[in-house]
Order: C-alpha cells, then sequence, then structure tokens
C-alpha cells in the first residue's frame, strides 16, 4: 500500500514520497516544518489511509525516554506490601507500559507518532536511538524483553526549537514540510470547506500571503491559521469587497486575531499602517 494523501489531507508528491520511502526502508520518519502545516495530522491521515490503528506520545519538556518504554510504580508495590496485598509477588503488576511498548506489543502493524520530539531534553532522541533500531528493549525488573511483533511505521515530528543529535538523524529518513504555494494552499481551503465562496477565499488569500511577506513578524500566521480565519469570515458574513477594497491606512485586517498570535506582530502592522498614512498626506 502506499500513500498519496486523503479525502481530508492534501499531500504533495514529495511528501507522499518521503512516507513511502521512509516504510521501504523501515526507518522512522521525521518531520519538520512550520507550526500549523500539519505535521502531527499527516500521522493521522496515513494511519486512516493505510488503514492501521494510530498510537499518539505527545512529548512534553519533562517526558523522559523511559516513560516510552515503561515505568516501574516502585511506591505502590512499597504501599501494598505493607498492607498485606498479595499484588506484591507478582512484580509486572507494578508495570505500566508506554507507548513504544504497546506498539510493539500490538498483533498489527500500527502507525506510532512521537509528536514534538524537540519540546523534551537535548539526550531524549539518543535515549532512543537502541530501541528505534532494533525494535525491542529489555525490562530489568522482570527480567523480560520486549520485541515488536510488527515493526510499527513511526513519525516523529518536529518544530525545530533545538537541534537534534546526529546518531539519531542518521536513524530517519527526513522531510522538511515547505509552506504551500497558493494553488497547495487552494486545495487544502477546499478541502476544508468545498462550498465556501471562491471570491471571499481568493482575497482572504491575498490578504494572508500579504501578511506572511512583511519582514519582521515573529510568528508568520500559518496553515491552521488560514483555515481558522476563513471559518470566521463566513460565520460573520464578511464581505468579499470589504476585502477586496480594504484601506492599506488600515492594515489590520478584520477578525485579525485568528491571523497574529502576539502584541508585536499586531503594533508592527499598526506602524506600517501609520507609516502609510503619512506618505499618503505627503
Amino acid at each position: 500500500m502506499k500513500f498519496t494523501g486523503t479525502d481530508n489531507y492534501v499531500s504533495t508528491d514529495d511528501l507522499s514520497m518521503a512516507v513511502n520511502a521512509a516504510v521501504a526502508l523501515k526507518r522512522p520518519l521525521l518531520i519538520k516544518g512550520e507550526p500549523g502545516t500539519g505535521k502531527t495530522l499527516l500521522a493521522e491521515e496515513v494511519a486512516a489511509s493505510l488503514g492501521m490503528p494510530l498510537i499518539q506520545w505527545h512529548i512534553k519538556s519533562t517526558t523522559k525516554a523511559q516513560q516510552g518504554l515503561y515505568e516501574y510504580d516502585a511506591v505502590s508495590r512499597l504501599r501494598d506490601s505493607q498492607l498485606g496485598n498479595e499484588k506484591v509477588n507478582d512484580i509486572s503488576n507494578y508495570i505500566r507500559r508506554g507507548k513504544l511498548w504497546e506498539a510493539f506489543d500490538a498483533d498489527e502493524q500500527v502507525v506510532l507518532l512521537i509528536d514534538e520530539i524537540d519540546k523534551a531534553d537535548i539526550e531524549f532522541p539518543n535515549d532512543l536511538l537502541v530501541e528505534l533500531d532494533r525494535m525491542e528493549f529489555f525490562v530489568y525488573e522482570t527480567g523480560e524483553t520486549v520485541k515488536a511483533k510488527k515493526r510499527p511505521i513511526i513519525i516523529i515530528t518536529s518544530n525545530n526549537e533545538k537541534e537534534l543529535p546526529d546518531a539519531f538523524l542518521r536513524r530517519c529518513f527526513f522531510h522538511f514540510i515547505t509552506f504551500p504555494d497558493r494553488e497547495t494552499m487552494q486545495k487544502i481551503v477546499s478541502v476544508h470547506y468545498p462550498d465556501v465562496s471562491k471570491q471571499l477565499v481568493a482575497e482572504a488569500m491575498e490578504v494572508f500571503f500579504e501578511i506572511r511577506q512583511i519582514p519582521g513578524l515573529k510568528k508568520k500566521p500559518s496553515t491552521s491559521e488560514l483555515i481558522d480565519w476563513l471559518k470566521l469570515l463566513m460565520a460573520d458574513e464578511i464581505p468579499d469587497e470589504i476585502l477586496k477594497n480594504r484601506d492599506a491606512s488600515k492594515a489590520i485586517p478584520p477578525l485579525y486575531g485568528a491571523l497574529l498570535k502576539n502584541e508585536q506582530d499586531v503594533h508592527l502592522l499598526e506602524r506600517l499602517a501609520f507609516m502609510h498614512r503619512r506618505e499618503s498626506r505627503g
């Protein structure tokens, strides 16, 4: 089976090729790109397209690699031993399986998403090298070796918040999701809102790409923010003309809170509008 995108996800040819290459090579697929470009959604749609279950491991700054394998709850065992509970005789009662164990133990092939790996400590990726390479790990408390019944398709996402170790990168197939061009963006919008006014989309995208091109923006609006903005424009029944005939001296677009996510960028657009007004008077 080959991934070519789904009815809910527009996949470019190079992205589909990357997914299928990673599957063929039996290597984790490392996906980077701007926030909001559909990295996490990709794993969901790959699983749906290939008819496989999806196991998601969302990484936080406090997440340790060991948690993906298993955790031993020594405190609960100590408490049960003090209470005379017979459970203490079987140490496996206090082993909590992690997402990797869950994926390795599945009877059918699954898609495993390791989401936003760059949020964790710098040593996190290196701590998973052997397990992702050999598709097995050792449980010291019980003396068992857990081996993958079926090699999972592993998709790892990163927002580039920190550099990943070279040893980890060597074991991955890498793909960077470039920001969609207008044609691809049009297809993405059509997937979400098939009945939206073409004129509204055209004018909204004009404003959207103009904002993205403004130098000095702290956070450029992403695909997901354009989708949210269009939803609001439709809900509030904003006429196409308001966007088409917008006043350049009022650089802030209507319902800008869906596009701009910090006060610095709002102030930047306000300053540009002010400068435009001064030039117009001159």
